[in-house]
C-alpha cells in the first residue's frame, strides 16, 4: 500500500526534513514486509492566495483514484499508536492501493475535502504547525510499522 502525504507548503532544507526522510526511509525499509510503502511527499502551493478552498482544490487534484482519505484534523480521533498501526493493517489487508494523509495550510483543510475523508485523525487536542505534522505523521508510520513488525522500537 503506497503511503502519500499530501501537504500545503514547500519544506525547505532543515531539521524538520532530516527528520522526515530518515523516519520515512525507515518506513519504507521496515513497512515493505507488511505490504507498507513506499511512502512520498506532495507539496502543494496556493501561490495565488486563495485561501482554504483553493488548497483544498491542490490537495484534491494530488490524492490518486481510489485512495483511502485521512485527513489530519484537529477535531479528528485521538487514537493510540498501536491503534494506528491497526488502521492500517485493515487498510492494507483490504487491498487498499494507496492511503493519502491530508496535512492542511495554517488555517487547517478546507471543510469540503475533510468531509471526504475515511478518517479524521488528530495528534492531540493542542494545534501543532503544519511542518511539525509532517514530522510527527512520518514518525508515526515508521512506529506503526515497527509494531507491525514487533521490533523494540515501540515500547509499552
Amino acid at each position: 500500500m503506497r503511503v502519500n502525504i499530501c501537504a500545503v507548503g514547500k519544506l525547505r532544507k532543515g531539521p524538520e526534513k532530516d527528520l522526515i526522510d530518515d523516519y520515512l526511509t525507515r518506513f519504507d525499509r521496515t513497512g515493505r514486509a507488511h505490504g507498507l510503502g513506499p511512502a512520498k511527499i506532495i507539496e502543494v502551493e496556493d501561490k495565488k492566495g486563495g485561501g482554504k478552498p483553493a488548497e483544498a482544490a491542490l490537495l484534491q487534484k494530488a490524492i490518486p483514484d481510489g485512495s483511502v482519505i485521512v485527513a489530519l484534523d484537529e477535531r479528528g480521533s485521538v487514537i493510540t499508536s498501536p491503534e494506528f498501526s491497526e488502521k492500517l493493517r485493515h487498510w492494507e489487508n483490504m487491498n487498499t492501493a494507496d492511503i493519502t494523509f491530508l496535512i492542511g495550510g495554517a488555517d487547517g483543510i478546507d471543510p469540503s475535502l475533510v468531509a471526504q475523508a475515511h478518517f479524521k485523525l488528530s495528534f492531540g487536542k493542542m494545534v501543532w504547525p503544519h511542518m511539525l505534522v509532517r514530522v510527527m505523521l512520518s514518525e508515526q508510520l515508521y512506529r506503526a510499522a515497527s509494531i507491525l513488525a514487533r521490533s523494540p522500537y515501540h515500547r509499552v
